[in-house]
């Protein structure tokens, strides 16, 4: 198995949860979860370069698609992607059940 198929059926759960919540009123800020996308992802990019050029981390070539950014194959990066998705719809649905409880 490949890790952009093991990506794709988490990106696609994610994905889902995402879609959902959107339509809800009370929905994520997406704007303020790209903004964070943007900052994790350079942070993601420095430190998965750091781990795997330390040969802390290595994958299997044959398992990747070869892109990479820098040392850091482009599949590590999905789940940063999929985190600012879940997390900020994961809080709003705690938060709204939470205010539900509170009434």
């Amino acid at each position: 198995m490949t890790y952009w198929l093991v990506n794709a059926w988490f990106l696609v759960a994610v994905a889902v949860v995402g879609i959902v919540v959107s339509f809800m009123p009370w929905r994520p800020k997406w704007a303020a979860a790209l903004g964070a996308l943007g900052i994790v992802g350079v942070l993601t990019a420095i430190f998965d370069n750091a781990i795997i050029g330390f040969g802390i981390v290595d994958y299997d070539p044959s398992k990747i698609s070869g892109v990479r950014i820098g040392v850091a194959p482009i599949e590590d990066f999905a789940y940063t992607l999929a985190g600012c998705v879940l997390i900020p719809a994961v809080w709003v649905v705690l938060n709204r059940l939470g205010d539900r409880r509170k009434r």
